[in-house]
């Protein structure tokens, strides 16, 4: 009975009418599909170019590089105290290669916790260099002088970062920059005498280092690559250099990862309830999708192909201000060349346009598939809820180049696969066990590579709850 009914019924009145609810029963309702919340824009899937894999695996052949390192170092906390995991050591440059964990765990032990204030001073220009400093928490900028002789700040480093490593190995070294807090620092100093001494009585380690003094003297060029002997700009006839390219022997190989889920409906609902909507090909339609999610989420965050933890450590800067700024994104553009596009959390992107806001900037936006994107000197800003926001409302923001032609960064995908439905997306049919149940197997297989290192980059530590 409706409410109009009942209170016809209260007055004392008869029905004159056949009720809405009664009339319900004979009508058929308009339906829509079933909906999904959890479905987002994808960009980073639409706009990746991919490459055809076979074979199941993508090799990166790169020329020889002698550049190595370059890595984050991981602590431990306990209480108030911090120590260095004693194989993260292998981070530096100078112990990249140096396998002693025995060793190793006695130079993390003798590694001295400091704390620095706001504005102090690590290190000073131009004073003696004798210990390398490794950043468990905080924010540390480079500060050099300038052309003009004011002060200049060269870089900004962060949790996990390291300097000074070139202290352990040269006696005369100076520091060529002031280190000096930004925010409350923690970290981990490793003096010279310290390695000295283990060295003492560690042979493999003395040979180690010894060793390590021959790298930069191997001839590169600015990417660490080994050079290319040539000749230019001479006359007469001198004699001409002879060279070669040389490759890494050991190229990195990348394969496919893969998505899964089955699938599962039974008989009777899909032969009983198939109308107005196909009970299977809404159930298939809604697994893809979040099947496509997910990988849009490994592709971001796996540990072993994910952008984020795929981005070498020269290209993660560090923003200047804490909230992503246009100097910030300048910087970030300013590290390669034929930028395509910026990915960034939603709230990131406010964040960016609040600060943009602030100085009187209005970026400007394009049009890509229907949508208005906002862009930064051209390169578009696409939105992508996959990058984390940290409990402390900290974030990333991604920049990089891509395609093969440009040496960029590619997904990588196998298409023809059996039962293929989308490239490298497959439905096969698993069969109907005894209960009456029809079962599907859901496959994606998908990967992406960076080409060379200077196509991804990324700014870290982005603080997108601060409003001025």
């Amino acid at each position: 009975m409706s409410v109009g009914e009942e209170v016809r019924a209260e007055q004392g009145r008869p029905q004159q009418s056949l009720g809405t609810s009664a009339a319900r029963n004979l009508a058929t309702t308009t339906k829509s599909a079933p909906q999904m919340q959890e479905i987002s824009s994808r960009w980073l899937l639409r706009m990746l170019p991919w490459v055809n894999v076979q074979g199941g695996t993508y090799r990166v052949n790169r020329r020889l590089s002698y550049s190595v390192g370059d890595g984050r170092v991981t602590f431990v906390k306990t209480g108030d105290r911090v120590q260095v995991i004693p194989a993260e050591l292998g981070e530096l440059t100078l112990l990249r290669t140096y396998e002693d964990q025995e060793v190793l765990g006695e130079l993390a032990q003798r590694c001295e916790q400091r704390e620095f204030a706001p504005g102090e001073v690590l290190a000073s220009f131009g004073s003696r260099a004798d210990e390398v400093f490794l950043l468990a928490h905080g924010k540390v900028e480079k500060v050099g002088t300038g052309p003009y002789g004011d002060d200049a700040v060269l870089g900004v480093l962060a949790d996990g970062a390291y300097f000074g490593e070139q202290a352990l190995i040269d006696p005369e070294a100076i520091w060529e920059y002031t280190a000096r807090a930004v925010t409350a620092c923690t970290v981990l100093t490793l003096p010279r005498r310290d390695v000295d001494q283990v060295a003492e009585r560690a042979e493999s380690l003395r040979d180690h280092l010894q060793q390590a003094r021959a790298i930069p003297e191997q001839r590169t060029n600015k990417y660490g690559e080994k050079e290319i002997d040539l000749a230019a700009g001479h006359t007469g006839e001198p004699d001409i250099p002879g060279t070669f390219v040389d490759y890494e022997a050991t190229p990195r190989e990348y394969e496919l990862s893969i998505a899964q889920t089955v699938l599962r409906l039974h008989t009777r609902v899909a032969d009983l309830y198939n109308q107005p909507m196909n009970q299977t090909e809404q159930q298939l339609r809604l697994t893809v999708e979040a099947l496509k999610e997910r990988q849009e989420h490994e592709l971001i965050n796996n540990r072993e192909f994910g952008l984020l933890n795929n981005c070498e450590y020269d290209q993660r800067l560090q923003p200047h201000d804490g909230v992503p700024g246009p100097d910030d994104l300048d910087e970030l553009l300013s590290r390669r060349r034929g930028s395509k596009l910026f990915l960034a959390h939603p709230r990131a992107i406010s964040a960016f346009g609040r600060e943009c806001n602030r100085r009187g900037l209005v970026p400007e936006s394009v049009e890509i598939a229907g949508n208005r994107i906002p862009t930064w000197r051209g390169v578009p800003i696409f939105p992508c809820n996959k990058i984390p926001v940290s409990d402390t409302r900290t974030t990333s923001i991604i920049c990089m180049r891509t395609g093969e032609d440009e040496q960029g960064v590619v997904g990588l995908q196998q298409a023809g696969i059996p039962d293929e439905i989308e490239p490298s997306l497959s439905v096969r049919f698993m069969g109907i066990n005894e209960q009456a149940i029809i079962s599907y197997l859901v496959t994606a297989y998908y990967s992406a590579a960076v080409l060379v290192p200077d196509a991804l980059g990324i700014l870290e530590n982005v603080e997108i709850g601060r409003w001025r």
